[in-house]
């Protein structure tokens, strides 16, 4: 496995263009790999997110099984005459899925598509919609943490507001409400992303190994499910 980080170039058009479509911005990833891997849900999938740290500082992370090639993503929105680097940064991320382990603790961040399904009549076929605010959002995340080998920290006593809902070491922001358009099938896509940020540990080192490779929550083609962790402090 690996991950790869590759800053995009704000100030030119073609990168803009591809941060306002998650469509084109799947297809620029897929187009890094000559053979993607199997979608059918039976191991690693090649999941990709946008981290907006500052207007000038957005970055694009790829998690993958084989090691992708991103030079066309220089030369339409990087910096493709800055320096004699490649331009993207690829690190070794199997060995580092291989020493996660039970009780360890790291914070993380996920951008999600958190839904559920809801009918208003019995007799109405069930449509997915779109957790809309933060109490639900953060539901979302906690319904799934078992299944997918983690647990969010909660704050020690002493560093928790009055008010309910503050017992965890989470964040919820940056909603975004994306609507693009598929030529293809002419039609047009409508998905909601939440970014989370907070801290865990694990409980099930090989269901988190899972969740790290293979997504969580749906709209993964679009820059959704990828979670990753950083040492705590």
């Amino acid at each position: 496995m690996h991950l790869t980080r590759f800053r995009l170039n704000t100030a030119r058009r073609e990168g803009r263009e591809l941060l306002g479509s998650p469509h084109r911005m799947h297809a620029a990833v897929a187009m890094s790999f000559p053979q993607l891997p199997a979608r059918d849900g039976s191991g690693p999938r090649v999941l990709w997110r946008i981290d907006r740290n500052s207007t000038a500082e957005v970055v694009l992370f790829i998690v993958s099984p084989s090691r992708p090639d991103l030079t066309h993503l220089v030369e339409q929105a990087g910096w493709p005459a800055a320096s004699d680097t490649p331009g993207w940064q690829t690190y070794d991320y199997g060995s580092f899925l291989d020493r996660l382990s039970a009780g360890s603790t790291w914070t993380f961040r996920l951008t999600a598509n958190p839904v559920h399904s809801i009918r208003r009549t019995d007799d109405e076929p069930r449509k997915r919609t779109a957790h809309l605010t933060a109490r639900y959002q953060t539901a979302w995340l906690l319904d799934r943490q078992e299944s997918s080998g983690f647990a969010v920290a909660e704050k020690p006593p002493a560093a928790r507001m009055l008010e309910h809902g503050d017992e965890l070491q989470l964040v919820v922001r940056d909603k975004r409400d994306l609507r693009f358009a598929k030529a293809a099938e002419r039609r047009t896509v409508s998905l909601t992303s939440i970014t989370y940020d907070g801290r865990l540990t694990v409980t099930d080192p090989v269901a988190l190994r899972r969740t790290l490779t293979q997504g969580l929550g749906k709209a993964k083609a679009y820059g959704c499910g990828l979670m990753t962790l950083a040492p705590v402090g």
